[in-house]
C-alpha cells in the first residue's frame, strides 16, 4: 500500500508540474508538449485540476494508511516479544522454585528415618482380635504407619 501510495502521489505531481510548464495560453491544456483534446474552456481545465489534486491526495491516504499499519504491526509484534519473553522469566522462576522446593523435601525425607513394615510370615495364624475378611480369606497384618484409608473393610 505504501508503494502504491508514493507511486499515486508521484503520478499526480509529475501531471502537475507538465500542466503548468507546458500552458502558456489562457484555453490550451497541454501535457507534455501535446495538446490535451476536449478541454478547451476554463472549467475543463479547473476539473483537470481538481482530477489531479485527487489523485494526490488519494496517494498521500494510501501512503499514510500504509505506514501507520507498518507502525503499528511493529510495535504490537514488540509487545507480543516482550510478553513472551516476561513469561518465559516467569515460568524460569517457578521451575526453580519448584525445583529448591522438591530439593529441599528429598532432603527432609532422606533426614527422617523411614519406618519399616514386619516381614508378614506364612505360617503365622492371624490376630486374635482381627475379624475375618468377608471373601474367606486371611486377613492382613495391620502396619501401625500405613495409612487407615487402604485398610479399611468396607
Amino acid at each position: 500500500m505504501v508503494f502504491l501510495g508514493f507511486l499515486l502521489v508521484a503520478a499526480a505531481l509529475v501531471v502537475a508540474v507538465g500542466v503548468v510548464l507546458d500552458n502558456t495560453g489562457p484555453m490550451h491544456l497541454t501535457l507534455f508538449g501535446e495538446t490535451v483534446p476536449g478541454v478547451d474552456n476554463q472549467w475543463q481545465v479547473f476539473l483537470a485540476g481538481a482530477a489531479v489534486a485527487l489523485a494526490f491526495i488519494a496517494g498521500a491516504m494510501l501512503t499514510f494508511m500504509g505506514a501507520g499499519r507498518v507502525m503499528r504491526t511493529r510495535r504490537d509484534l514488540r509487545y507480543l516479544r516482550e510478553e513472551h519473553e516476561e513469561s518465559l522469566s516467569t515460568l524460569e522462576m517457578e521451575k526453580r522454585q519448584l525445583q529448591r522446593e522438591l530439593a529441599r523435601i528429598r532432603q527432609s525425607t532422606a533426614a527422617a528415618p523411614q519406618p519399616t513394615a514386619p516381614a508378614p510370615d506364612a505360617g503365622v495364624p492371624a490376630a486374635a482380635g482381627a475379624a475375618p475378611r468377608p471373601g474367606g480369606g486371611a486377613s492382613r497384618q495391620q502396619n501401625p504407619a500405613a495409612s487407615p484409608f487402604f485398610d479399611r473393610r468396607d
